[in-house]
């Protein structure tokens, strides 16, 4: 068995930065999880699965390697780092390494797209792309392989989100075809979300670690609650098991902002894929 501890959307920042309408320390918050996640003992691999930094500093890159990075040694897990739509690719290459990469975790290969496209918030996956993780999927691995990328193949759980998803997902999915995958890892929505994809692949949205998506919101708007946690994935001959880990701390559900549904068009018309 393989098994994977899947983190996402951290928004460090550098010192003094704030996420979250400003009442969110990250750097914190990130502690804390890390800290309420220390029993799950040996793990082959820890993913964040992008918006791994809130503002792409140099400095939130350097914290979190070291914060996770040494939660992940300390269980003598791979880390595998994905870019998502509020990442900045220099900084990020330069701390965590390349915005597309292939790993080992003992026999279960890892590969990481980049689905951010430059100033919005949507994801974009390219031919080019695309004919390179074909390639990479052409030889099968000993424990199959897990595909980590920020914008999820599944629908969006808010109209926000909606409007910045991953643009045209079955391109992806007709690449996954007949291949080893086992699964597909991401963030983005800020709330868990499981389900199987076309040809028995799982498809997993982990929670934030920043902060909590409200899917109950009214229609058309957007409400942000203080809120973490993650997702164990087992992965063994007999499937793919996922396990959603809430993770406690003072202040669970604390409304952090509201968009009305204006706002949340005026982000769409300035990130979504019909902006300039």
């Amino acid at each position: 068995m393989s098994r994977v501890l899947h983190l996402s959307d951290t928004h460090l920042t550098a010192p003094g930065g704030r996420h979250g309408g400003g009442k969110v320390d990250t750097t914190a918050v990130l502690r804390h999880v890390l800290a309420s996640l220390a029993g799950l003992g040996p793990l082959d691999a820890v993913v964040v699965s992008g918006d791994v930094s809130d503002d792409g500093s140099v400095h939130s890159y350097e914290t979190v390697r070291d914060l996770v990075g040494g939660f992940a040694r300390e269980r003598g897990a791979v880390v595998v780092w994905a870019m998502g739509n509020h990442d900045l690719p220099g900084p990020f290459e330069q701390v965590l390494g390349p915005v597309r990469s292939v790993h080992d975790a003992g026999g279960l290969r890892l590969v990481v797209l980049d689905s951010s496209v430059p100033r919005h918030g949507h994801g974009v996956l390219g031919e080019e792309q695309l004919t390179w993780l074909r390639g990479v999927l052409a030889e099968p691995a000993p424990l199959g392989s897990v595909v980590v990328v920020h914008h999820s193949p599944l629908p969006a759980p808010t109209v926000l989100h909606e409007g910045l998803k991953l643009q045209e997902p079955q391109r992806l999915l007709d690449a996954l075809a007949g291949t080893d995958v086992r699964a597909v890892l991401s963030g983005h929505y800020h709330h868990p979300y499981v389900a199987t994809l076309p040809g028995g692949v799982t498809a997993v949205v982990a929670p934030g670690v920043a902060n909590r998506t409200d899917v109950l919101v009214e229609h058309g708007s957007e409400r942000v609650l203080r809120g973490s946690g993650a997702c164990l994935v087992d992965v063994d001959d007999a499937g793919v098991r996922v396990t959603v880990l809430p993770v406690a701390a003072p202040g669970d559900g604390e409304e952090l902002f509201v968009l009305g549904p204006d706002v949340v068009q005026r982000i769409l018309d300035a990130e979504g894929p019909s902006a300039p």
